[in-house]
C-alpha cells in the first residue's frame, strides 16, 4: 500500500469505484453483453482461454470484460479463477486427426486427402478498414460454410510413410504427464511441459521468439505442414462404467510445422518437426509455438544452442505473460526503504569521486 497516499483504504475503495465507472464508459451507450464479445471478439476470448488454461468462453468473455479489454489482465482473472477449481481427473487425449474440421490448410501440398478449406481467415482480405462495419453489417448465409465431417489424414502421417519425416515423439506410457499447473517448471523440461509452457506462453513473446529463428537464430527452416481448426470431442474416462464418455466438444487449432533436415552416420535424413496446438482459432499463437518449439529441441537433434529461441530455460522462464507482468507492474509498488540506500550510497560513493580529483564540495565540482 503507498503509505503517502492520504486516505488509507477509503482511497483504494474509491480507486475501485472510479475503476468501475471507467469500464463502464458512457452511459448513454449499451453496455456489453457477454453473448456480444464471445461472439464478435471471438479471436480475443480464444487467447484469453488458452494462455488462461481455462476451455470457457462465458467466463473468458466476463474477464476480457472486467479487464476493460486488458488480455493479459484477463488471462491473470482466468487463471485466478482456475486455482479455485476442484480436479476430478483428466480426459482422455483428443484425437486431432478426427476433428471436424472448419479450415485446413498446408503450404506443402497442394492437394492432399480430404482438400484444402480455407475457412473464415484474414490471409485474404484487404488490409483496410470496413466503415460498412461502423454501421452494423449482415453476415453471409451461414450454410455456405464449408466443415468436414469426415476424419481427414494429417500431412506428416503421409511423409511419415514413406519414412521423409521423424516419428512423432510418443511418451511414456508408464509415466505421468506433468502439470504446470500444480508443480513449478524445472530444467530440463520434458517435451509435455515444454508445450504445456508454450501453450499458456504470451503470443506475442513466441511472435518474436519464432520470428527471430526465420531468420537465422535458430537453424530453422520451417514449413507450414498443416493447420487446422475446428471442433474435437473431449472424453473423460469413467472408472465406474469402464470405459471413456463423451463431455461435449471443443474448438482447437493444431499446427504441424515440417522443418529442415537432419542425419547422421546412422540415421538417414529426413525432416524435423514443430508442434501447436491451442484453444479456439489461435494461428498466429499456434504457429509461433510450433516454430519455437522445434527450436527448443536443438540438444535433442545435436544442433548448437545458439539462439534465444533455442535457449530451454530462457524461452520458458520468460514466456509467461502473467509471470512478466507481475515483476514488471511490481516497480509501480513503494520502494521507499530501498531507494533511500541506493540514494545514500550514491552520494556517499560521489563524495569519495569528488574527493579523489581533489574536488571538496559538489558546488566545486558543479562550478
Amino acid at each position: 500500500m503507498y503509505v503517502a497516499v492520504k486516505g488509507g483504504e477509503r482511497a483504494i475503495e474509491n480507486a475501485h469505484r472510479l475503476l468501475a465507472q471507467e469500464r463502464r464508459g458512457d452511459l448513454q451507450v449499451p453496455e456489453v453483453t457477454l453473448a456480444q464479445l464471445s461472439e464478435q471478439l471471438a479471436l480475443a476470448v480464444d487467447r484469453v482461454m488458452s494462455e488462461g488454461s481455462l476451455y470457457d468462453r462465458e467466463l473468458a468473455a466476463l474477464a476480457i470484460k472486467q479487464a476493460r479489454g486488458d488480455l493479459i489482465e484477463a488471462i491473470f482473472l482466468l487463471r485466478a479463477f482456475r486455482a479455485t477449481l476442484p480436479r476430478f481427473g483428466a480426459t482422455e487425449p483428443v484425437d486431432t486427426g478426427r476433428m471436424q474440421v472448419r479450415r485446413r490448410i498446408s503450404s506443402t501440398f497442394k492437394d492432399i486427402p480430404g482438400g484444402q478449406i480455407l475457412g473464415p481467415t484474414f490471409d485474404y482480405t484487404h488490409r483496410l478498414l470496413d466503415p460498412q462495419l461502423a454501421e452494423g453489417s449482415v453476415p453471409d448465409d451461414p450454410a455456405m460454410a464449408e466443415v468436414s465431417d469426415t476424419a481427414t489424414p494429417r500431412v506428416t502421417d503421409i511423409l511419415g510413410r514413406d519414412g521423409l519425416i521423424e516419428p512423432s515423439p510418443q511418451a511414456d506410457g508408464d509415466e505421468a504427464v506433468g502439470d504446470l499447473t500444480r508443480e513449478p517448471l524445472s530444467f530440463p523440461a520434458d517435451r509435455d511441459l515444454r508445450l504445456q509452457n508454450l501453450a499458456r506462453g504470451d503470443e506475442g513473446f513466441l511472435l518474436a521468439l519464432g520470428y527471430s529463428s526465420q531468420r537465422g537464430y535458430g537453424r530453422n527452416h520451417p514449413f507450414a505442414g498443416e493447420i487446422r481448426f475446428g471442433e474435437v470431442e473431449a472424453e473423460f474416462f469413467a472408472e465406474d462404467v469402464g470405459f471413456a464418455v463423451p463431455l461435449g466438444s471443443i474448438e482447437l487449432t493444431e499446427c504441424q510445422m515440417v522443418n529442415q533436415f537432419k542425419g547422421s552416420a546412422s540415421e538417414a535424413p529426413c525432416f524435423t518437426r514443430g508442434y501447436g496446438l491451442a484453444f479456439g482459432q489461435s494461428e498466429r499463437k499456434t504457429m509461433s509455438m510450433a516454430l519455437v518449439e522445434r527450436a527448443l529441441r536443438a540438444r535433442e537433434l545435436g544442433e548448437e544452442v545458439l539462439a534465444p529461441a533455442q535457449d530451454e530455460e530462457f524461452v520458458l522462464s520468460h514466456s509467461d505473460n502473467v509471470q512478466a507482468t507481475g515483476f514488471v507492474e511490481h516497480l509501480k509498488l513503494p520502494h521507499y526503504v530501498d531507494f533511500q540506500s541506493e540514494l545514500g550510497l550514491l552520494r556517499k560513493l560521489r563524495e569519495e569521486f569528488f574527493e579523489a580529483n581533489g574536488q571538496s564540495t559538489l558546488k566545486e565540482a558543479a562550478e
